[in-house]
């Protein structure tokens, strides 16, 4: 007689506790699934889990000099076109000419 589903859903639990396994969940968006199915076909890989394991090890075994630059996030850098800086400057002046007394005076120095 088979085992009921009951039976095989505790055993597979009872299982995995003993391991020591742990699920871990990974919600991303479009780019980065498509990123993972571009790399898993590289590697003829089938599974999500098997990839994601697979460089989880290989980064870890780079060390943690040569891992950190392919973990560091990408940071934007937002540069202020001139023309806007422009205006904010002529803005500035404007209302400090407006309500003269709030500008800030550098030091003194004494000749």
């Amino acid at each position: 007689m088979a085992a009921a589903q009951k039976d095989r859903s505790a055993k597979t639990a009872a299982r995995r506790k003993t391991r020591g396994e742990e699920e871990i969940r990974l919600h991303c968006m479009a780019g980065t699934r498509q990123a993972l199915a571009e790399l898993m076909g590289w590697s003829g890989i089938e599974e999500q889990g098997e990839a994601i394991t697979l460089m989880i090890h290989h980064l870890h075994a780079l060390g943690p000099q040569k891992s950190a630059p392919l973990l560091a996030p990408p940071r934007h850098e937002y540069v202020i076109p001139e023309n806007v800086s422009l205006a904010f400057h002529r803005k500035s002046l404007l209302m400090i000419q407006q309500d003269p007394g709030d500008e800030v005076l550098g030091p003194t120095y004494p000749c």
